[in-house]
């Protein structure tokens, strides 16, 4: 039967407490599991871990708190690949043992080449998806300036089209005023002809 440990509390261990409450905070789990995780790695209940982070290590650890809490947000709206260096993680899925039961320092070495490859592609891949973002607003803005010219564009030759139509409305009154004046400078004279008769003879 496990002895569940009740003596007082290190320094090491506040700060094991620390570290694995803001992991869970930072991505978004919560704070009961924890406590779980924290007691079963230091043989102490969840409820001691909980009491312990709560009434002494919490304190000290405000900044921590909002700043893991801020990372959750960001974490939320742009969520980022995980990549596990644990030596744990090493030994059970990617690394096999040799023969002494030892890990094989070729495949460590291996392993890390791949991460920092994998890292060097999601940098690479995060500057592409920046530099898109980017070309896409600078579109963004150029169509909207153009949007804005052809808007001024289509008023001005609105305003051309009105002023087309009121001069050639001018020019017909002018014409129509032109013709009714020739008709009024028309003179009537008259002539006789060998027989006597007057014949009316229009000039302008």
């Amino acid at each position: 039967m496990t002895i569940v440990r009740q003596d007082a509390w290190t320094k090491d261990e506040d700060l094991l407490l620390a570290e694995v409450v803001l992991r869970h905070i930072r991505e978004g789990s919560t704070q009961l599991k924890a406590f779980e995780e924290v007691g079963q790695k230091l043989n102490r209940t969840p409820a001691a871990c909980g009491f312990r982070w709560n009434s002494f290590v919490r304190k000290q650890y405000k900044s921590g708190v909002e700043l893991a809490k801020k990372q959750r947000k960001e974490l939320k709206k742009n969520p980022q690949p995980h990549y596990d260096l644990s030596i744990e993680l090493i030994e059970e899925r990617v690394l096999p043992k040799s023969e002494h039961g030892d890990l094989s320092l070729e495949k460590v070495i291996s392993y890390l080449e791949q991460f920092k490859e994998k890292e060097s592609n999601v940098e690479s891949l995060r500057q592409e998806l920046q530099n898109l973002k980017e070309r896409y607003e600078e579109l963004e803005e150029k169509v909207q300036e153009k949007s804005r010219e052809n808007e001024i564009l289509k008023k001005e030759n609105k305003t051309l089209k009105d002023d087309y139509l009121a001069l050639l409305s001018i020019m017909e009154k002018a014409r129509k005023l032109a013709v009714s004046e020739d008709e009024k400078n028309v003179r009537m004279k008259f002539q006789m002809d060998p027989n006597g008769n007057l014949d009316v003879i229009r000039n302008k």
